[in-house]
């Protein structure tokens, strides 16, 4: 009787559980084996599904392809800066808002804004502000006397201006995650600590960090994930992978090979290399919080 309860409880789950598993199966679990196989060909017809010279050609050209190693590099120093930047500002922001200041609803809503923006909207406006010759940037520098930076123009200042867009962009959703935890660390912690003389940065330090331990995992992984799969911010900055493609990322260089130069073994071939050095990074990530969390 007992074994027949479970099982209708587990057929009626299922039941629930089938419109999301089906859409899930059509849109993600299709397209990664199709990807995946499709990447294992030397060329392929996307609408006849066939391909010809199976084997690992298409990804002994991607990873030969210096155009690959820019996109690649590119991706790693937007993520190195962008991740650990926004993270430290965004719990800066969230401690701030936790402590009540004035306007501190007005402040949440501005800043979660950004997070329900489309950010090639976001990109669009940011051309402006680092426009070389009306930009804000560009006068704000003027009143110190610095000369005008081009900004989007110039190879050497495309990532740094990237980074820039990246950190901004980054922040609403990392803001709210913080405002979530700050809230519901027990208010008695901080109250026995200051009973004990501690200061501000030791209620930091002893309190708020280790009681925010997994959700700053939680946000490396998320954000580390995001930084990987950087494209909107690209295409909403410069309209294209930058100047002398100094801002190509590795899913514009998918993007780019699938649709514009229709090389599309070759697309799929980065996208699952693409895939295995997030899932490595995530693994690692992981294992690293787990540790700590041991401890």
């Amino acid at each position: 009787m007992v074994g027949q309860n479970k099982k209708k409880t587990f057929l009626k789950a299922l039941l629930y559980l089938l419109p999301s598993l089906l859409v899930v199966a059509l849109f993600v679990v299709y397209p990664m084996f199709h990807t995946l196989r499709m990447s294992f060909y030397e060329d392929f017809n996307i609408f006849s599904k066939e391909g010809s010279g199976f084997g690992l050609s298409s990804y002994i050209w991607v990873l030969e392809d210096p155009t690959f190693h820019k996109a690649l590099l590119n991706t790693f120093i937007y993520a190195i800066v962008t991740v650990p930047v926004s993270i430290v500002i965004s719990l800066f922001i969230a401690i701030l808002l936790d402590s009540k200041i004035r306007g501190s609803k007005f402040f949440q809503t501005a800043f979660f804004l950004p997070y329900v923006t489309n950010a090639i909207a976001i990109g669009l406006a940011f051309r402006f502000i680092f426009h070389s010759e009306f930009g804000i940037f560009n006068k704000f520098l003027a009143v110190f006397g610095i000369d005008a930076i081009q900004w989007l123009n110039d190879p050497d200042w495309s990532m740094f201006t990237l980074c820039i867009f990246g950190i901004w962009s980054a922040l609403a959703f990392k803001i709210v995650i913080f405002l979530a935890g700050l809230q519901g660390i027990d208010p008695q912690l901080y109250q026995a600590a200051r009973i004990d003389e501690a200061g501000r940065w030791k209620q930091f330090t002893k309190i708020t960090l280790p009681q925010l331990g997994p959700i700053l995992a939680y946000q490396f992984v998320i954000a580390t994930i995001g930084a990987f799969k950087c494209y909107e911010e690209v295409i909403g900055l410069f309209g294209d992978d930058g100047p002398l493609h100094s801002a190509t990322t590795m899913v514009y260089y998918m993007y780019d090979k699938f649709y514009n130069a229709n090389r599309y073994t070759i697309a799929a071939a980065s996208g699952v290399l693409m895939f295995l050095i997030i899932m490595v990074f995530t693994f690692i990530q992981l294992r690293m919080s787990n540790r700590k969390a041991a401890q």
